[in-house]
């Protein structure tokens, strides 16, 4: 075929068709800037030649309005090729590209204006309304509370002058987007534009923005730039549709970001490998690959007006005013949310579902995925709740996607976060997998840092090195939404605040990060919490404890029942102490057992180690009432110790301290006289006089002073004792208050009543602050100031402290505990001072029940409170004329009085007293 010249025709000098082009090109030079740049050397040519091949004359045009010349100081070859930006060509053309950039932005505006202009002359005042589309989202149609919210942002969008902007940011699942979809719908005539924008990725917002260029296109026709780039499939519609947005007359509209989760906005963490994490994820989904991340600045509209929301994950993303999205707080929201989803009814009602609703802590997707599940099954909520607890992963993977959180599974939703996290930094993605084997709340800097050793995992050490960077690793879970940091000034003792993660998100830690026998890692979690268990030495030690209860908890759970290892045997007893002085003596006394075995499986049934565990296994016992075999416990400690140390040792002398506690508990006061003497003077020559264990067998023995009456003696010990104490703990050691709460005691029994509710108030401020509402500590100084308001007459405070201590004390130790039955006998004592005779004979009854089988028949004959309230319901009987049951009680008590006081007491002859008056 022949070659076709016509081109070449066109291009020579002087053509026609260049005199054309060169005569439209004149009338419009003015709309625009022109530079044109031409060689100034001559290029080489073959054979030792050279020419210029466009000379000046050549590459500027004449007759144009608006141009410079620009010499480039090159040959035709070289003119647009540059070395580096130091190459002087390059920064002469690089100079008048910014400064034609900066101009265009003006000129664009202005004919963007001049446009407006004449579509208002035309009458076109709708060209900047577009009906309301929701088919990039689906809706919930059981969207549950959130008014607060939903007012927040109508609130802080409708300010003036200028754009609003909101940033809803929170855990995956918490409900972003139909908190947003919601809004829309609620403000939609606020808005002549509503536009959602799916921004999970850079792909995805692009697209978003063709469907709404296609949108507006299709309802105004007339705008030509539009048409355009709808026209233009390979075209960046945003371009356009963010032109649409800024021009000056469209001001209302409101543009939704959603799921802009991978932000990539300056200043995000970063870390290099530091091993000990080849492994990081159980299985592929936790594995999966995040999408990249991008700058959604760019893709914002310029003109300073209209309104913005955004939802995302991440708290980095601060490009306006911020609304972190948290768990509903109300447990009838979630049973709302599960009645719906669910079709079934009544949920309130159940108890297994409020447990459930409960479990899922306020957390929608969980919810959601709940009900939806159960739409589909004949399964009971009792079932669910225990196939969730049991089968975590097997039901998350049964369970259907939801299309209002993009057909993902609850567990699927995570697991994009925990990738990107992979990414950003190892340690992060592994004290994620650590985590599991804690508990899901208040984690903090310095527990992590008891776990490091020189020989343990490097990401740790990397991780704990200073606090900042463990701040730092934190600070990348955080972004991702995962984990929340308690900011806010609370009660931990000397050290740092915590985290925390949601109860759903650390199932899915567990289940979905880490196999079955992740036995590294739990037993780090242990040995970090068993270490961090602080001794009474250290300062509020009783904060730090409360703060490790969780995560002792936790480890509990993973426990395996026959690990006995030796290296390992100290853990359980350590957490035997945190949960025997914060008042868990059922778990104390499991992990003290279980401590037990260990010990005497690896060291023998008489070494030290072992001897220290039978002791506190004995304490615990005598809290629980189970005298023999406490007694039993402490006689073989004590046996033990004196072969092991000698009869003086310090740890001897405790035991003694101890077994003599024990038979002032039976009211065999003479033998725990005789003991506690025994202690006092070994621990004087020991310690001193001001030692703080010492001083524990003073105010012990001042206890056992005010039992036998002797209230001058039990007063000089108790004040000896607080004086002590104070001096070496300071007024609100627990020990201090314990003494505070004993001299209160003593000064009701002396009727002195003043000062003993000034102290009571005193023991119960400090015991509330130190031990929590619900110690066993803190509610004997309830059950004791209830005592104090009967004596006074104040009966409905009494009444009301006494329910309080009755509540606690049955969750704490049990409906059967003798603690608990004291409260039961004391709240009797009240409704019978008040006439109301049936409920305190109900009451009277329980107790005695209850003693006869938390004691036995043996037990009880000597126990002061059986006792007491077999005399009360005598005298209750007597009242209602049922003397015969009254004379059975009566004599009950009296042939127990008459073992305990003697029969020339006064309690004995007021027994025999009461008996005549019966026969009269």
């Amino acid at each position: 075929m022949a070659a076709d010249d016509r081109l070449l025709k066109h291009l020579e000098r002087d053509s026609e068709w260049l005199q054309q082009q060169l005569g439209q090109y004149a009338p419009i030079s003015n709309d625009f800037m022109t530079k044109f740049g031409y060689e100034e050397y001559e290029t080489p040519t073959v054979l030792g030649h050279s020419i210029m091949v466009v000379p000046k004359a050549s590459a500027v045009v004449p007759g144009n309005a608006d141009a410079e010349p620009i010499v480039i100081h090159a040959n035709h070859t070289s003119m647009v090729r540059y070395h580096s930006r130091q190459d002087v060509g390059y920064m002469t053309v690089s100079e008048h590209l910014q400064i034609m950039t900066k101009v265009a932005t003006g000129n664009v505006q202005q004919r963007w204006q001049a446009e407006a202009r004449v579509d208002d002359a035309r009458g076109n005042i709708n060209r900047f309304t577009l009906s309301l589309s929701l088919s990039g989202a689906t809706e919930t149609s059981h969207l549950v509370a959130r008014d607060e919210e939903l007012a927040w942002m109508h609130q802080t969008l409708g300010r003036s002058p200028g754009r609003q902007t909101v940033v809803l940011h929170g855990l995956g699942g918490m409900g972003k987007t139909q908190l947003a979809i919601a809004y829309v719908k609620r403000h939609r005539n606020n808005y002549t534009a509503s536009i959602w924008l799916n921004a999970r990725d850079e792909t995805s917002l692009n697209q978003s923005f063709r469907n709404a260029a296609i949108r507006i296109s299709r309802e105004h026709p007339g705008l030509g730039y539009m048409q355009s780039t709808v026209s233009d499939k390979d075209g960046d519609a945003s371009l356009a549709v963010k032109r649409w947005l800024d021009e000056p007359r469209n001001g209302r509209w409101l543009l939704i970001y959603d799921n802009y989760d991978h932000p990539k906005m300056g200043g995000d963490i970063e870390e290099a490998p530091v091993g000990d994490g080849s492994s990081l994820g159980r299985t592929d989904e936790a594995n999966q690959p995040a999408p990249e991340g991008y700058d959604i600045r760019q893709h914002l509209p310029v003109t300073d007006h209209g309104a913005v929301v955004v939802t995302t994950r991440s708290s980095t993303v601060q490009i306006g005013e911020l609304l972190r999205l948290r768990k509903l707080r109300r447990i009838e929201d979630g049973l709302r949310i599960l009645e719906t989803t669910s079709g079934r009814k009544g949920a309130q009602d159940d108890t297994f579902a409020v447990a459930l609703a409960r479990k899922l802590d306020g957390l929608p997707l969980a919810l959601s995925t709940a009900g939806a599940y159960l739409t589909q099954v004949s399964t009971s909520w009792q079932q669910y709740l225990q196939d969730y607890e049991s089968a975590w992963g097997q039901l998350q993977k049964l369970s259907p996607q939801l299309l209002t959180y993009e057909n993902r599974a609850m567990y699927s939703t995570w697991n994009i976060s925990y990738a990107s996290i992979r990414r950003h930094s190892e340690s992060a993605a592994m004290l994620l997998r650590l985590w599991a084997f804690f508990g899901n709340e208040d984690l903090w800097y310095e527990l992590l840092r008891r776990g490091v050793t020189e020989d343990g995992p490097k990401w740790l050490q990397v991780l704990t090195a200073t606090r900042l960077a463990f701040d730092q690793g934190m600070r990348v879970l955080c972004n991702h939404g995962l984990v929340e940091a308690h900011w806010a000034i609370s009660q931990n003792g000397a050290e740092s605040n915590g985290y925390s993660v949601h109860a759903c998100v650390h199932s899915w830690m567990v289940h979905a990060l880490n196999g079955p026998d992740e036995r590294g890692l739990s037993m780090l979690a242990m040995e970090c919490t068993s270490l961090h268990v602080p001794g009474p030495k250290i300062a509020e030690y009783w904060l730090l404890q409360r703060r490790l209860l969780l995560h002792a908890d936790r480890c509990r759970q993973f426990m395996g029942g026959g690990d006995n290892d030796v290296s390992t045997i100290w853990m359980p007893a350590t957490l035997g102490i945190l949960y025997a002085d914060q008042g868990r003596f059922k778990e104390a006394g499991a992990m003290y057992e279980r401590a037990l075995q260990g010990y005497e499986k690896a060291w023998g049934p008489e070494h030290t180690s072992t001897l220290d565990t039978v002791n506190n296994l004995a304490n615990i016992y005598k809290n629980q009432g189970r005298v023999k075999e406490a007694e039993a416990m402490y006689e073989r400690a004590l046996q033990g110790k004196k072969k092991a140390w000698g009869p003086e040792h310090t740890s001897t002398l405790d035991t003694v301290n101890n077994l003599a506690s024990l038979y002032a508990n039976q009211r065999r006061l003479k033998e725990a006289e005789v003991m506690y003497e025994r202690a006092l003077q070994g621990k004087e020559k020991a310690w001193g006089s001001e030692h703080t264990s010492t001083l524990d067998t003073v105010n012990n023995l001042g206890l056992l002073y005010a039992n036998q009456g002797r209230f001058k003696e039990a007063e000089a010990m108790y004040e000896r004792a607080l004086q002590g104490y104070e001096k070496a703990w300071g007024p609100e050691h627990t020990s201090t208050l314990d003494t505070v709460n004993n001299l209160a005691n003593l000064y009701a029994d002396q009727g002195r009543l003043k000062e003993a509710e000034a102290m009571y108030e005193r023991a119960l401020q400090g015991n509330e602050k130190a031990w929590g509402p619900e110690h066993t500590s803190t509610l004997s100084t309830v059950n004791n100031l209830a005592s104090l308001y009967a004596d006074q007459g104040r009966f409905k405070e009494a009444e009301a402290m006494y329910e309080r201590a009755l509540q606690g004390n049955e969750k704490a130790w049990g409906p059967e505990h003798t603690s608990t039955l004291s409260t039961v006998n004391n709240l009797a004592n009240l409704y019978a001072n008040q006439g109301r005779l049936k409920e305190a004979e109900a009451m009277y009854e329980r107790a005695l029940q209850g003693y006869e089988k938390a004691l036995g028949e043996d037990g009880i004959v000597t126990f002061v409170p059986f006792l007491n309230a077999v005399t009360n319901l005598g005298l209750l009987k007597a009242s209602m004329g049922r003397t015969a049951r009254a004379k059975e009680l009566y004599t009950v008590a009296l042939t127990g009085v008459r073992d305990v006081f003697g029969d020339g007491s006064d309690r004995h002859k007021e027994l025999e007293r009461l008996l005549v008056g019966l026969s009269d």
